[in-house]
């Protein structure tokens, strides 16, 4: 299998430069990088990005994440691998990537709170923008037809 076309943001190479800092952003945020790639995995099995399922199962595996915390991800609410903070973030990545799926308000104030009982200002930022990321990629991903397990380029 092969992609239709390179990246969009290896082809608009300032695009690119947009991504880098967004990216260095979170990572300075304090959002713990294990948590990223959980959420990024959880959205992107919602999009159905292969190429990012795969990318996000890789750096767990790599980072030494459980196989059971991996598994469950897409289970998340019936498995007991999760901490409450790591449930909070998952349901606010469903609920902010399902937005077609909401009947008004996409996160309700409930969420919310929960949410930042959690997670300070920038952790919150920093998730928020992971979330967002995360479903700009799926969608360039699917619509490039980019394959699971190939480099980006």
């Amino acid at each position: 299998m092969q992609a239709r076309m390179k990246n969009p943001a290896f082809v608009l190479s300032d695009g690119l430069k947009g991504i880098g800092s967004i990216m260095k952003a979170i990572s300075e945020s304090g959002l713990p990088q294990e948590l990223q790639e959980i959420v990024g995995l959880r959205v992107s099995q919602i999009n159905g990005c292969s190429a990012c399922i795969h990318s996000h199962t890789a750096n767990l595996v790599k980072a030494g994440t459980s196989a059971e915390r991996i598994a469950t991800v897409v289970a998340w609410r019936e498995a007991p691998f999760f901490t409450d903070a790591e449930r909070a973030a998952l349901a606010l990545a469903e609920v902010s990537t399902r937005l077609a799926d909401r009947s008004a308000q996409a996160v309700s104030d409930e969420l919310w709170d929960e949410v930042a009982d959690h997670f300070d200002e920038r952790e919150l930022s920093a998730l928020i923008l992971v979330i967002g990321v995360t479903n700009m990629f799926n969608r360039i991903n699917t619509t490039i037809q980019e394959p699971a397990g190939q480099t980006w380029g």
